[in-house]
């Protein structure tokens, strides 16, 4: 039977993701995952895809004091509030209009000085926005050790690399892409399985260091139809939740009867 491996969350889109032993699953995904994000100086996304050293900075996010914290490879810790906000910002992400506001405090400095380009740091207006498409996504260990031995890759594929947020334990590879339109019962939630997601060049990169280190789509599209239309290469899966819940690491993961 399936069960859940590891749970992978961060509060800040692109900086280091951490893997709590439990998360509850709302309406809106995982709440304070990517409740925070970045933009250039022209007002657009700015994450791992653009810069990967991003994966280097560890956030830590504490939701009752509002204190948003940000250590840096060199052990730098800036901290503060992040509920002092600054001036309303609309970004487009990925053809959705994401309402934010700038957060105010040192943190815009400090990740510019560390980039060496100015960003600024958004807080989205409403929780779940920072999802790229749906809430949740999901993926099986098997599917990674397969594209690893297809790609004939030294070592263990990290799956840290592709950012999801349910690693599964106990399927066949690539087994989630067939539960497409069906109802996944994942501890105490229930999720609808939505459909493929298309992957970016940030899966090309160390998931520690964001340096690319090996080219994960072209290995992927070896074995793997692109998504209809301009869709691009599938690997895991989107989901929504359709019953809010709490979810450990080890809880089985069954899928219910087809309809």
């Amino acid at each position: 039977m399936p069960t859940l491996a590891r749970l992978s969350v961060t509060p800040v889109k692109g900086t280091a993701i951490h893997h709590p032993g439990s998360a509850t699953l709302t309406g809106v995904g995982i709440p304070q995952d990517r409740l925070f994000y970045l933009v250039d100086e022209w007002g657009d996304l700015f994450s791992g895809s653009t810069f990967g050293p991003l994966v280097a900075i560890v956030a830590d996010y504490d939701a009752a004091s509002e204190r948003l914290s940000l250590r840096f490879p060199d052990g730098t810790v800036v901290e503060a509030s992040a509920d002092a906000l600054g001036a309303e910002e609309t970004t487009n992400f990925y053809g959705r209009a994401v309402a934010a506001h700038v957060v105010a405090g040192p943190f815009a400095d400090a990740i510019s000085s560390y980039c060496a380009r100015p960003v600024q740091l958004l807080r989205c207006d409403r929780v779940g926005d920072g999802a790229d498409v749906e809430p949740i996504t999901v993926v099986s260990i098997e599917s990674v050790r397969d594209l690893a031995e297809r790609g004939r890759y030294e070592g263990t594929l990290d799956a840290r690399r592709f950012r999801l947020n349910l690693e599964l334990d106990g399927c066949d590879p690539h087994e989630e892409d067939s539960w497409e339109g069906r109802h996944v019962q994942v501890g105490e939630a229930t999720i609808e399985v939505i459909g493929q997601v298309p992957r970016c060049v940030f899966t090309t990169k160390d998931p520690v260091t964001g340096e690319k280190d090996w080219d994960t789509l072209t290995q992927i599209a070896k074995y793997r139809p692109r998504i209809a239309g301009d869709g691009g290469l599938p690997f895991g899966m989107y989901a929504r939740v359709l019953e809010a819940g709490r979810v450990r690491v080890g809880d089985a993961v069954t899928l219910a009867p087809a309809p």
